[in-house]
């Protein structure tokens, strides 16, 4: 018993490092970048109070496991800007083997059979295949493309994004798991760069 305690609290008090990992996306109020530990967070309450936007049979506690625990790599390999780089550093084979062994190293701080269970919830997030992943994976898209709406651009003014960009980065992917959302957060997103004049 002692030692399933160890593992489980060395795993939980490396987790919140994640805390001290700086992402691109500013808070809401562009006071300060936000970081790995609040977007996590924010994403969990995205889940619960946007689950009506999800498909039918989509399991909503899933998808807050998923979402509370997505980004736990980010300890070992940093925030990936998805507009960074022209959009293709998230997706490389080098940050996916990167991403892979850190997954390794954090959920084999746990015990047994709580490593298997939350990395194959890791993974299933990452392929994004299934209702719930597709949805967790919708909403870890929406919640920067809010961020940068609330702030006045944000990481789209960092990065020199235009909307074609961020349909064919975010939009896509967000559609695939909450049509409706992205028909609404759509029409607001290119009223933005509309009035930037960089469609």
């Amino acid at each position: 018993m002692s030692n399933r305690l160890e593992r489980q609290f060395a795993f939980l008090n490396e987790a919140d490092r994640l805390k001290s990992i700086l992402r691109a996306t500013t808070l809401v109020d562009g006071s300060r970048p936000e970081n790995s530990g609040e977007h996590s967070w924010h994403l969990a309450l995205y889940a619960l109070v946007l689950a009506d936007q999800a498909a039918p049979g989509v399991d909503i506690n899933r998808v807050i496991r998923m979402l509370l625990i997505h980004d736990l790599v980010e300890i070992d390999v940093g925030d990936v800007p998805i507009h960074s780089q022209n959009g293709t550093a998230h997706s490389s084979t080098e940050t996916q083997a990167a991403e892979a062994k850190a997954a390794d190293r954090i959920f084999g701080l746990l015990p047994d059979d709580l490593r298997d269970d939350l990395r194959a919830l890791w993974e299933e997030f990452e392929a994004a295949e299934t209702p719930d992943a597709r949805f967790a994976k919708s909403l870890d898209r929406v919640q920067p493309v809010m961020a940068n709406l609330m702030s006045g651009g944000g990481t789209w003014k960092t990065y020199d994004v235009t909307f074609a960009q961020l349909e064919a980065r975010v939009g896509v992917k967000i559609a695939k798991g909450a049509p409706g959302l992205w028909e609404w957060v759509r029409s607001r997103a290119f009223a933005w760069f509309a009035a930037k004049k960089d469609c």
